[in-house]
């Protein structure tokens, strides 16, 4: 239970770490003008991927630096 826990705790902090990262890009100059429900969901896609990858990527090496 308590590795469910901090495995989703990771997951809402790398989530929240790449949306705030991804926010610094000017996604105006790639956007067409007037599609900014489009460019928000293409954020939010993006940031949910980039978090699953760097959680998965944390918590395989704290799970390799333990058992090895």
């Amino acid at each position: 239970m308590v590795e469910f826990i901090s495995q989703t705790m990771l997951y809402i902090v790398c989530f929240a770490c790449s949306l705030y990262s991804l926010m610094g890009i000017d996604f105006e100059k790639i956007i067409k003008k007037n599609k900014t429900f489009q460019a928000q969901c293409l954020i939010v896609l993006l940031s949910l991927g980039l978090g699953y990858l760097v959680a998965n990527f944390i918590m395989d090496l704290m799970y390799n630096n333990i058992f090895f």
